[in-house]
């Protein structure tokens, strides 16, 4: 048995918290800009995901029009920095509505650190930095989507694992509903399986 429930009947927010808790986990982006005038902003966007693979592109989707998307919008430039776990508190207090003219990283104590291709800083002790020109803006009802070309991503050697990015080392922060947050639990493996192997006989494992 189902409950149904109806968008318009239920309303914007009631349906928005719906749909934030069954939609989970969502793989946050720190975002890093500049605005005009030169202050660093930095706040985190749980609507976020790699929209497209040459070019490289990450989204990230601002509801409302937050600094963040104001920012990128006038200077062309954002970083996506990771949201590790260890800085749980800190990745959540710059989610508060801090006024424009208010640098997040100067108020909730973050370091900064300077990116190599783009103005705005990455963050220091975030182990993943993406560096990224705006590609192009999408406005959806009362949200726009932020499009970026990735330009360079800088990648703590201490989180690399023969080569490559090691996910028990990021240890990433993800959001699930209400003021619901997860860290990392169990790691499930397994390889797709092509169709000449599935013809060959290869199945779902029975369990």
């Amino acid at each position: 048995m189902r409950i149904d429930f109806e968008p318009e009947a239920l309303g914007r927010t009631p349906f928005y918290k719906l749909l934030t808790s069954v939609i989970v986990p969502r793989p946050i982006a720190w975002v890093s800009t500049l605005s005009g005038e030169g202050v660093a902003n930095l706040a985190p966007h749980s609507f976020f995901t790699v929209a497209c693979v040459e070019p490289p592109v990450v989204q990230f989707t601002s509801v409302g029009r937050k600094d963040s998307l104001r920012n990128a919008e006038e200077t062309g430039e954002f970083v996506v920095n990771l949201a590790p776990e260890h800085l749980f508190e800190q990745v959540n207090a710059t989610g508060t509505d801090f006024p424009p003219g208010v640098s997040e990283f100067e108020a909730v104590g973050i370091a900064r650190e300077p990116s190599l291709r783009v103005k705005p800083p990455r963050v220091a002790a975030s182990p993943v930095a993406l560096e990224c020109e705006l590609h192009s803006t999408t406005r959806l009802g009362d949200s726009t989507v932020v499009f970026g070309t990735v330009v360079h991503a800088a990648v703590s050697k201490e989180v690399i694992v023969e080569g490559h990015p090691e996910v028990t080392k990021l240890r990433p922060l993800a959001r699930l509903g209400k003021n619901e947050w997860s860290s990392m639990g169990e790691i499930l493996e397994i390889e797709r399986i092509r169709y000449a192997d599935w013809q060959d006989g290869a199945r779902l494992t029975p369990g």
